[in-house]
């Protein structure tokens, strides 16, 4: 692990992500003193904003977190500073490093919490004043691109002025708990990755249900959709991480190298498969938590075909999982707002309760990444009696809450640990640029498929769980989705 940098430059610091979810990680950073003595955060935007009104707004950022406390906070905001940049414009580049260039030797971490657009002309304009190279690390958010060819310009652009090793492009659900935990449940414990392939999985699915609509996005949401919004990073990366072969150490290069192994088998789409394996959906009028709500259209405010919910049944071409389907669902309007992976093995081979009582049913491993991390095992035992007409069988759930588990022991924002890995320099919990690509290749055979097939987002009422096109996509393998 090298030393931590000191130096923390935001572009877009007055943006929405930058005020709710990174200064308040870096404060609670601050407050656990696991920030360098001499650390400094330049925020940066188009705002011609100075610095203490920019401070002040920081402040008001913070007012609302549970670990409020007026001079921790007061000595928090003293390391802010503020230099307002338009990528468009050379010379703000140059203000920017007249602030910046003094701590250059003690490290310098560019955040790019910016729309895409802008990560090459920033790169470019970061480069072009002499802020890159040794000593500089650059974040970016999701997404790298809008396609394959576009992450891979982008991609270009950005590698061109700084190194892969120093590049960490940022998916906050890896920096979840209970994602980090899906390594530990399969590679710590003997009695699970022994029973972790085709032999014993029947299949696995990857829901991540939200029952917001645009939220104030529609200028960025039209035209991308469900597909490349969230399935292309992150339910991929939950797939990787539940099919990846056992990496050799907990290091980036041995956990990246066997994720991207994973993504590159993942079977591509076609034409004639798009309708049977695949569902487009898009929400129309109906009620959320007993509240009514308007359909897609209407809150665009025009007709569209950008899908708001995907079902996609994947398969990957390798020895462990051959014949396992991935069953993948994401969208937006849905009754909950839950995120979770059902791993549902096989029923056992014979029964000898078959003649006596009730049936058995197959076991099923629930992992819940939010709002309630926790891990379920659903088993069969014996339900109380004398069993005088047959044995009476019942599943039951062995629930594991990690909140009650660990009670007392703050839970931390995602953001925080991603933020001290990049200013650590550890990029294990960070996306590398073949793996953008891989799932990028994978995602865009989608979309062709879609067009090619002429698919249209079927619609469903908000408020339920899709179209009912998903149902029947996976009912007609025998199974049904776990709500």
């Amino acid at each position: 692990m090298s030393r931590s940098f000191e130096t923390f430059v935001l572009f877009g610091a007055t943006g929405d992500l930058a005020q709710r979810m990174l200064f308040p990680s870096l404060y609670n950073l601050s407050c656990d003193g696991l920030l360098p003595a001499a650390f400094r955060i330049i925020g940066s935007a188009r705002s011609a904003l100075g610095a203490a009104a920019f401070r002040s707004q920081v402040e008001t950022s913070l007012k609302t977190l549970e670990l409020y406390d007026a001079d921790k906070v007061a000595a928090f905001i003293e390391r802010i500073d503020y230099c307002a940049v338009s990528a468009d414009e050379p010379q703000d580049f140059v203000n920017l490093a007249e602030k910046a260039d003094p701590f250059k030797p003690g490290g310098i971490a560019f955040y790019l919490s910016t729309p895409p657009s802008l990560f090459a002309p920033v790169v470019a304009g970061l480069e072009s004043v002499g802020l890159t190279g040794p000593m500089t690390r650059v974040a970016m958010e999701k997404p790298i691109g809008h396609d394959l060819t576009s992450s891979r310009e982008v991609n270009a652009a950005v590698g061109h002025a700084f190194e892969e090793e120093s590049i960490f492009r940022v998916d906050h659900y890896l920096g979840k708990e209970t994602v980090q935990n899906l390594l530990v449940l399969r590679f710590g414990n003997t009695m699970f990755e022994p029973l972790w392939n085709a032999t014993s999985i029947e299949h696995v699915q990857i829901t991540v249900a939200e029952t917001v609509g645009l939220e104030g996005r529609v200028s960025y949401y039209d035209g991308v959709g469900a597909l490349a919004d969230m399935v292309q990073n992150h339910m991929l990366q939950l797939l990787a991480l539940v099919a990846m072969e056992p990496p050799a150490s907990y290091t980036a290069t041995a956990v990246r190298d066997e994720k991207v192994k994973v993504l590159r088998s993942l079977r591509p789409l076609g034409q004639a498969d798009a309708a049977h394996n695949s569902v487009k959906g898009q929400y129309t009028a109906g009620a959320i938590d007993g509240q009514p709500v308007i359909g897609y259209a209407d809150e665009l405010g025009a007709k569209s075909n950008t899908e708001t919910f995907v079902a996609v049944k994947a398969h990957l071409d390798n020895w462990r999982w051959r014949g396992v389907p991935f069953y993948l669902r994401t969208g937006k309007r849905l009754p909950t707002r839950h995120s979770e992976i059902l791993i549902q093995f096989r029923p056992v081979p014979h029964s000898i309760f078959a003649t006596r009582g009730n049936g058995l049913e197959p076991n099923a491993l629930v992992i819940r990444l939010q709002p309630h991390e926790g891990i379920g095992l659903q088993i069969m035992t014996k339900e109380p009696g004398l069993d005088r007409g047959g044995i009476q069988l019942a599943n039951v759930g062995l629930d594991v809450s990690l909140a009650a588990t660990f009670e007392g022991k703050r839970r931390r924002v995602a953001y925080e640990r991603l933020l001290l890995d990049l200013l650590e320099g550890d990029t294990t919990l960070f996306v590398r640029r073949d793996e953008i690509e891989a799932a990028w290749t994978w995602v865009d055979s989608i979309h062709t498929a879609w067009d090619s097939a002429g698919l249209a987002a079927k619609p469903y009422t908000a408020g339920s769980w899709g179209p009912s096109a998903a149902m029947g996509m996976i009912e007609r393998d025998g199974a049904s989705w776990h709500d």
